[in-house]
């Protein structure tokens, strides 16, 4: 049910796995111009050599366009991609009951409306059923099989067998507002906006070190350029809307002004950035740094980057009785979510904290803060020695969390709450932000490697910092960092 771009990719999907498809719009002729899209699709992927001719006239034979709901009677599924529209979706439901088989199952490809609340009108509920593909269908293998409180075990085991049958990665989950990953995703969204409400630093600076320090493929500026803003920011308003104005999903000004403007992104031609031939104009300034400070290390300094620098071509000097890493005399600190200032108070030296990244050995960017007792010479010289570890260091305002650090702890606490509140199975959470979001992998994993005390800091400080709620730390993750019990996936 609807001959759109997700429509008619599911259609695809289903088709090229051998499957027996009719594809339907309300829109006269549309279904039928789904078709013709989709041969020209096949036409293209046997060109390239990804189908044979044979494959692609097998594929096209089980295309069927239709004009009627009535031609739905004889199918085992059905499932709608129609618009985002609660009444639109159960009076098309209601309406198949009188069609389709009592044991035909009726799917959903909603992204964030309730299963319950479109199952509940019809004559058998239990066999409502959430699935829902990521765009574009053809290309993205996770597909979230979600069951609501009505569905019958039955109907989601058969969904999910024929997601994997289709080749596809499919997950479980119950249906709360944005199911896995539109739930799990907000805060990468969310803390990128609250960095540039607080003018912390450029937009630039944020898809730099998100994707040179977290290994993330888009950075979160770039990529709501890239969905639009206005799809975007209707996302985080259903969502904050699902949850009942809870303030961790609490929309930003910032980009509700975007979309006020007219400034959708990528596909009115200016967002956070300008776009020239779909290209992004604006650069990250490259960095010139000085002959790099001497590196004095304490001997029992065990870190990933004391142990980057202990490895390094720099002069090292090793002391004993500290465990600290200091450059031209500053005290290097990784963020705990303390404020360079904070630990200048606290320690007495001029402090320069540094952003904390995915994986030492690759990191090539991170964010770091100065406490006002390191000069400018101190700091280039601090750049320079990073540099020297094949790392861009990028200054920017003295708040907690920087970059990186805030960003993957508010990512792992959502999560963390998503398998507290038995949303998912924690394999299924990582796998569907993996599949479905194209992170480097799970939050779960990642807050066993970066350590669950180290995110439940970070999310104390930012909740001193902003006490509102949308920071306070989740009690499955704050139970881990006491204990020492891992969260990720056996």
């Amino acid at each position: 049910m609807g001959a759109g771009a997700m429509g008619s990719g599911i259609a695809s999907v289903a088709a090229q796995a051998g499957f027996a498809v009719k594809l339907y719009d309300r829109v006269p002729g549309a279904a039928r111009a789904g078709l013709i899209g989709l041969a020209s699709d096949l036409a293209r992927q046997v060109k390239k050599g990804r189908l044979t001719a044979d494959e692609a006239r097998k594929i096209q034979e089980g295309l069927q366009a239709v004009e009627s709901l009535e031609e739905f009677a004889d199918c085992s599924l059905v499932l709608e991609a129609i618009a985002e529209k609660l009444e639109a979706k159960v009076d098309l439901f209601c309406a198949l009951d009188d069609i389709v088989s009592a044991d035909a199952i009726l799917a959903t490809n909603t992204s964030s409306l309730s299963i319950d609340a479109i199952a509940a009108p019809t004559r058998w509920p239990g066999r409502v059923v959430g699935m829902h593909f990521f765009n574009p269908p053809v290309a993205m293998r996770l597909v979230e099989v979600v069951s609501g409180a009505m569905a019958e075990p039955i109907v989601a085991d058969r969904v999910f067998e024929l997601a994997a049958a289709w080749g596809k990665s499919p997950v479980r989950c119950s249906s709360t507002p944005g199911f896995i990953v539109n739930r799990v995703a907000r805060p990468f969204y969310g803390e990128a906006l609250k960095l540039l409400e607080a003018r912390a630093c450029a937009p630039e600076v944020i898809d730099t070190v998100v994707k040179q320090g977290g290994g993330f493929r888009m950075g979160p500026v770039e990529l709501m350029d890239f969905i639009g803003h206005d799809v975007n920011f209707a996302v985080t308003r259903s969502v904050f809307e699902a949850f009942f104005q809870d303030p961790r999903y609490r929309p930003s000004l910032v980009q509700k002004a975007l979309v006020d403007a007219g400034r959708l992104g990528r596909k009115s031609g200016v967002g956070f950035y300008t776009y020239l031939d779909g290209q992004p104009t604006t650069v990250v300034p490259e960095q010139a740094w000085p002959a790099p400070g001497i590196v004095r290390l304490g001997r029992d300094a065990t870190s990933g980057l004391a142990t980057r620098f202990r490895n390094s071509e720099l002069e090292v000097i090793e002391a004993d009785g500290s465990d600290g890493l200091r450059i031209g005399g500053v005290l290097i600190l990784e963020t705990d979510g303390r404020t360079a200032l904070q630990r200048e108070i606290e320690t007495g030296e001029a402090v320069v904290v540094v952003d904390l990244v995915m994986d030492e050995r690759t990191a090539a960017a991170r964010s770091a803060a100065t406490s006002p007792g390191v000069s400018r010479m101190q700091r280039d010289a601090i750049g320079a020695a990073f540099a020297a570890l094949g790392q861009t260091i990028h200054y920017i305002d003295d708040v907690p969390g920087l970059v990186l650090g805030r960003t993957l702890a508010m990512i792992a606490n959502e999560a963390a709450d998503a398998l507290q509140q038995g949303v998912a199975s924690a394999s299924d959470i990582d796998s569907a932000m993996v599949k479905g979001a194209n992170y480097p992998f799970g939050p779960l994993a990642w807050s066993e490697s970066l350590g669950p005390s180290r995110l439940v800091s970070i999310l104390d400080a930012l909740s001193l910092d902003s006490p509102d709620g949308r920071y306070r730390a989740s009690p499955l993750l704050r139970r881990a960092a006491l204990t020492g019990a891992s969260l990720a996936p056996v």
